[in-house]
This record gives structure tokens, C-alpha cells and sequence, in this order.
């Protein structure tokens, strides 16, 4: 199995209720998946084992190296994770939160230079954050928090991104606004990125590849450039049993069937 991103065989349990089981998967230069499934399928659990966050067996690598037995600090050089919620460090900000993406590629106490003061600046403005860079993130909404958070992500420049719901606490403007961002960056500097996403359309709109999770296991995936129309409904039907699918201008929109 070949890819900018690969996971062979990745199992995850907690006690003795098996959450992840044997999942393999490949990711490509420029290319955005999204994981889809119901809730309690393992998509959170398989990104934060990816990351370290928590133990697992199987192996991941990023550009052909193993992760295996690196550091948090040398880990977080080569994927970046963007978690539903967040809990950073109080009484920052927003500016400072997101210079925190240069963390990876310094020095113990070294300070940001202006390449990451730079970087920063690009990345709160390529998401239309440039008013609130001094304000305190804990004032922010959580919509806004995750934007900043994305913002860091952008900063800390890794080949591979992780994501987890990374829309699910925007307004409708700002999501689209922020698939968009994260799909053509993507694309354009050949990154990798894996979503997790509550919502198929969206996924379906923005993603060039589905991978479809049930009991922790990948049952299946999509090509979204190449499907047709059956068998993406065929597909998503064993996740989301009985629906209807129709076409909208290039995409599909799914709805449960009456």
C-alpha cells in the first residue's frame, strides 16, 4: 500500500470492546478524504490513534516513514490534527494561539521568527480572521475557535492533515467557506487531508473520496470523480440504510427515502 498518508492494520480497543478493527487505508498527494459513518463507528477513535493521542496496534506512515516511536514534538512535524473541540491554553490571543503552529519546528525557548509571524498573518487571513487577531480566544465562539484552531493547522505546514468535524460548529456561510479553503489548499500544495464529517452531502460536495466506517471497520469506499449515481447510492446505503439520491449540478445530495 502506497500513499502520502497510510495506515496498515490499525486496531484500537478500549478494555475489551474493539473499536478500530484492522483498518488499512491510503491517502494521496492533493487529495481530501472524508471519513463517514454513524456516531459510535470509531471515526474519532482512528484519527486520534493516528495522531498518538491514545494506544493502538498497526503502523502509520507519512511519506513512506514510519510514525512508529517518534516524539509528539517530531510526530506533530508531519500531520497536523484539528480536534472537534478544543482546550487551549487560557488567556492567549488569537494571534498567539495561532503562532502555537510553529511550536513543532522550533528549539526548546526558541521564539517564532518572522517566518511564522508571516505565516500567521497569511493563515488568519486566508479565513477572513485578520479583525480578531488580538483578541482573546476565550472570548470567541466556538465557530470561531475552530477557525482559529484550522488557522494554526495552517501553520504548522504538515504534509498531512487530520480533521475532525472540523465545520461541525460553523454557520452555513463559514463551512462552506471552510471545505473550500481546506480542499483547494489541499489540492494546490499536494497536502493530504482525512475528514471526519457528520454530514454526506457535504462530504459528497467537497471531498474526493469517501470512506465509509461501520463497527470500526472500512466497509467500503467512493470515488466521487468517477461513481455513478447507483453505485454512490448503493454504497451509502450501508451506512445509512434506505435513501434517496439525487443529482445537483456536479455532486449528489442524499435524503432518506420516503
Amino acid at each position: 500500500m502506497s500513499g502520502l498518508f497510510v495506515i496498515e492494520n490499525m486496531n484500537v480497543s478500549y478494555g475489551k470492546k474493539q473499536v478500530v478493527k484492522d483498518v488499512s487505508l491510503s491517502l494521496q498527494p492533493g487529495e481530501t478524504c472524508a471519513l463517514l459513518g454513524l456516531n459510535g463507528s470509531g471515526k474519532t477513535t482512528l484519527l486520534r490513534a493516528a495522531c498518538g493521542l491514545i494506544p493502538s496496534q498497526g503502523e502509520c506512515y507519512v511519506g513512506g516513514y514510519s510514525l512508529t516511536g517518534l516524539s509528539d514534538r517530531q510526530r506533530a512535524k508531519h500531520l497536523s490534527y484539528i480536534p472537534q473541540m478544543t482546550s487551549l491554553v487560557r488567556g492567549k490571543t488569537v494571534m498567539e494561539i495561532v503562532m502555537m503552529g510553529a511550536n513543532p519546528h522550533l528549539h526548546l525557548l526558541e521564539s517564532p521568527g518572522e517566518r511564522f509571524v508571516l505565516a500567521s498573518r497569511e493563515a488568519l487571513h486566508r479565513l477572513h480572521l485578520e479583525d480578531l487577531s488580538e483578541q482573546d480566544f476565550d472570548t470567541l465562539s466556538q465557530g470561531q475557535k475552530q477557525l482559529v484552531v484550522l488557522a494554526r493547522s495552517l501553520v504548522q505546514d504538515t504534509p498531512v492533515m487530520l480533521m475532525d468535524e472540523p465545520d461541525s460548529a460553523l454557520d452555513f456561510r463559514n463551512r462552506h467557506m471552510v471545505l473550500t479553503e481546506i480542499t483547494e489548499l489541499i489540492r494546490q500544495q499536494q497536502r493530504t487531508g482525512l475528514i471526519t464529517m457528520h454530514d454526506p452531502n457535504f462530504a459528497m460536495a467537497y471531498c474526493d473520496r469517501l470512506l465509509l466506517l461501520k463497527d470500526g471497520i472500512i466497509v467500503t469506499e467512493i470515488n466521487m470523480h468517477t461513481a455513478p449515481k447507483e453505485e454512490v447510492k448503493q454504497k451509502l446505503s450501508l451506512i445509512y440504510g434506505p435513501i434517496d439520491l439525487l443529482t445537483y449540478h456536479h455532486t449528489f445530495l442524499m435524503s432518506k427515502a420516503k
